[in-house]
């Protein structure tokens, strides 16, 4: 069972990948603590559905991340139903792998466009309502990937790296704002799409191999640690990054 967080309640919350995987798991959890939720995704089927089964104080705008102006607009447009948001979690992402001898320009584009740009915009649309908040919290998802020297995805490695870099200068110029700027880097998080696509025997033996605990890390390890760094808990925490990859050595 989850810590509780009074201050989180009618918090407004945006989560960017929110439909599925950890994004869905954030929305779930936030909203769980009396937060009023927003949540972004290109999945609309889905992101429709969660918001249907978790009801009134959750709000999905369907939005594809790598186009800045409908980001924005989706930003209006929760601010609009939900009132000014003083949390946001910067969740969105995609591990495609690829082989760096195959990236060409565009593909090379894209993938930042889907791992790291959005990031930057949605905390520039949201920190002016921080600022006349008195304060708030972002969260910035990275990975363990680039910590490790991970292969086999070059610049998804590339952009989660520049996100801590982004969580860390976003520290620096609006601590003054009373804002905190983590970031949060997930390990190998069982997912639904890691299950169907990367989990085989041998992988999950490897997993359990390589990190200290032994037991699978769930979308629920995750959350928590997210619910701590957007609540008042954690209000002398900035500038950071937690890994939650049970200890992978």
């Amino acid at each position: 069972m989850p810590a509780t967080y009074p201050d989180l309640k009618d918090k407004v919350v945006l989560v960017t990948g929110g439909a599925s995987g950890i994004g869905a798991t954030l929305v779930e959890a936030f909203a769980a603590q009396g937060a009023r939720v927003g949540f972004l995704d290109i999945d609309e089927e889905k992101g429709r559905a969660l918001a249907d089964r978790l009801g009134g104080q959750v709000r999905f705008e369907p939005c594809d991340l790598r186009d800045i102006a409908a980001l924005k607009a989706a930003v209006e447009r929760i601010r609009a139903a939900l009132g000014p948001i003083t949390g946001l979690l910067n969740n969105a992402a995609h591990d495609a792998r690829h082989a760096t001898l195959e990236v060409t320009p565009e593909y090379f584009d894209e993938r930042i466009a889907v791992n790291f740009k959005h990031q930057f915009f949605a905390a520039q649309a949201i920190i002016p309502d921080m600022q006349a908040a008195g304060g708030g919290a972002i969260v910035c998802f990275s990975s363990i990937v680039p910590m490790l020297g991970m292969g086999g995805m070059p610049v998804y490695a590339a952009s989660k790296s520049a996100v801590i870099g982004l969580a860390r200068s976003l520290a620096r110029d609006f601590g003054p704002d009373n804002i905190r700027v983590n970031a949060l880097a997930p390990g190998w998080i069982m997912t639904e799409r890691q299950l169907t696509l990367w989990l085989t025997p041998e992988a999950d033996a490897m997993r359990a191999d390589r990190q200290a605990l032994k037991r699978r890390i769930m979308p629920d390890d995750v959350a928590r640690v997210a619910l701590f760094l957007i609540s008042e808990e954690s209000s002398a925490i900035t500038g950071q990054c937690s890994v939650v990859d049970g200890g992978w050595l």
